[in-house]
């Protein structure tokens, strides 16, 4: 969300055998407490009965394009009452992203991260941790610039930088679509060109339905509190948090025991198109 320079239990839900394809909104395929049972592919089976844990998993078809996120688009992801997708933004960065990453761990929770290029390139052992601990890599520019104050051949080529780099790091190989065709525009900031290119080659644009505004000063309790009365206002949906702040980081395991208290449930997204 800002603009500032970089800082440096098994439970499982019951799967759901008809899945509504045809009362998908927006080409998502998926209706509300659709999905499949977690885990997806990557995930280790949690050995913590306790835990939160993750409830679905919801592929999410890109391929005609997709803007979601109630911040700035009309619509989001088809989530049913209480249900919650967690996602961070800005990283990897040493430390708090680690410390993010062992609370997810205890708590056999999954997440998206829309990482940064010039951040993965920094940190690429920490990028490969993510993804090997079955999380979601999304894409988040190279250089985290605000594509208004850019032309369209600039911006498209930072965004192209950041997921190449990614891949590359992750798989080996880069193209000109990345392996994950999830992005999020930095600062929420998208431009009509660069909104219908990325469209057009079937990557879908993730907004955000609450944020913690974890990016201003602040503490563990305060942004503990905040987070959680405006989750419990809307009821759950897509979360927006950056795992580069230390108060983030600190805050977050107990996030997840107040999640579990409360009654959430975490829902794990993936690319994919309509499941049965």
């Amino acid at each position: 969300m800002q603009t500032r320079s970089f800082e440096g239990s098994p439970r499982r839900a019951l799967f759901v055998c008809a899945l509504g394809l045809a009362a998908a909104a927006f080409g998502l395929g998926l209706t509300p407490g659709s999905g499949t049972p977690a885990r997806a592919a990557g995930e280790t089976a949690c050995t913590n009965p306790a835990a939160l844990g993750t409830a679905r998993v919801l592929p999410v078809d890109t391929s005609r394009g997709l803007e979601v996120g109630t911040k700035s688009y009309p619509q989001t992801l088809p989530l049913g009452p209480k249900e919650v997708v967690l996602t961070f933004d800005d990283g990897p960065i040493g430390k708090p992203t680690e410390q993010v990453l062992a609370a997810l761990a205890a708590e056999c929770v999954n997440a998206t991260f829309f990482v940064v290029g010039e951040q993965a390139a920094a940190h690429p052992a920490l990028l490969k941790r993510i993804a090997a601990a079955g999380h979601t890599i999304g894409h988040h520019s190279m250089t985290h610039p605000i594509m208004t104050g850019l032309g369209f051949e600039a911006g498209k080529s930072d965004i192209e930088r950041g997921w190449r780099t990614v891949d590359r790091i992750l798989t080996g190989r880069e193209g000109d679509r990345p392996a994950t065709p999830f992005f999020r525009f930095p600062g929420f900031a998208p431009t009509p060109e660069l909104a219908a290119w990325l469209k057009a080659k079937g990557i879908g644009t993730f907004g955000a339905d609450l944020w913690g505004t974890d990016w201003q000063k602040t503490t563990p309790d305060a942004l503990l509190r905040q987070v959680l009365d405006r989750l419990d206002k809307r009821g759950g949906g897509i979360l927006l948090l950056h795992d580069i702040h230390a108060h983030t980081a600190a805050m977050f395991p107990a996030l997840l025991t107040e999640l579990k208290a409360r009654g959430y449930r975490v829902v794990h997204i993936v690319p994919g198109g309509a499941v049965s």
